[in-house]
């Protein structure tokens, strides 16, 4: 089992370029980050946590760009991954998606992971003209048409919402048949059906407290659809316990992901100190 970083990125946060080092250089294995395009100021979806239309935190409203922020980090980075917690793929052009992601995973030799979600603001996701009701679908012809994309030398794909006939497109991805997709969501039968029919993985979300018993029913369905192996697990932690995280790696988990303080150097530097020592990482 690996610990990895997860940080809230903003435009009033430390850059990726100057935080990613910091936690390579501590010994963690993972960075990752969230996306956003915007948040409308009149909204009808409510927040997961707060439970209407308020936000936890301003950074939702703030957030940088995924792609530009992982690009920077694996310029600084030689070996942690480069994961989203999460992407919002149906947002963006699949084909100009599958680019990027495949350009970065080029770039950094086979470093990304990309957590999705399926959206829980749908009145962003309206902006972009994403059928509320059709967004799972929308989502997994996104994931199929990208991996057709990112592994196949004449790629095509005839969907609802994704249509191209056979092209070109390079550079593959250094990961085949393409980068590892974990799906962020709610522990439920149906979510967990869908990652086992459609992706790699599970990334908790922070209502997710109690795992256990979750990653055993995601392991069943697993199994019940034909999966070999077991699916990657990333789970958020807020303060490492070490009886807790024992159980976790005998379960499964394959990643722990702990957020970090970003307003200033110093204090990133060291909160990365102290919970790497926790984690006894070298």
């Amino acid at each position: 089992m690996d610990y990895g970083i997860v940080q809230f990125t903003s435009d009033r946060g430390l850059r990726p370029a100057v935080l990613a080092p910091l936690v390579e250089e501590a010994g963690f294995a993972a960075y990752f980050v969230p996306e956003h395009s915007h948040i409308p100021t009149r909204r009808d979806a409510a927040h997961p946590q707060t439970g209407d239309s308020s936000l936890p935190d301003d950074r939702y409203m703030r957030t940088l760009d995924p792609w530009v922020s992982l690009s920077a980090a694996a310029a600084v980075t030689t070996r942690i991954r480069l994961g989203t917690a999460v992407a919002l793929p149906v947002q963006s052009d699949p084909l100009t998606l599958a680019k990027q992601i495949a350009t970065l995973d080029h770039l950094s030799d086979g470093r990304v992971t990309l957590g999705v979600g399926f959206g829980w603001n749908l009145d962003e996701l309206g902006d972009h003209k994403v059928p509320p009701k059709r967004r799972r679908t929308m989502l997994r012809e996104y994931l199929e048409s990208m991996r057709a994309l990112w592994s196949e030398e004449e790629a095509s794909y005839d969907g609802e919402f994704v249509n191209f006939g056979p092209s070109w497109a390079w550079p593959k991805t250094t990961q085949q048949p393409g980068v590892p997709v974990i799906v962020g969501a709610g522990a439920t039968e149906k979510n967990f059906t869908w990652i086992a029919k459609n992706a790699d993985g599970w990334l908790t979300t922070p209502a997710d407290t109690e795992i256990d018993d979750s990653i055993r029913l995601l392991q069943k369905i697993w199994a019940e659809h034909g999966r070999e192996g077991a699916p990657q697990i990333v789970a958020l932690d807020g303060r490492p316990d070490p009886e807790k995280l024992a159980r976790w790696e005998g379960l499964g988990v394959t990643l722990v992901l702990y957020g970090v303080p970003d307003d200033d150097i110093d204090k990133a530097r060291g909160y990365l100190a102290k919970r790497a020592g926790q984690l006894g990482l070298a």
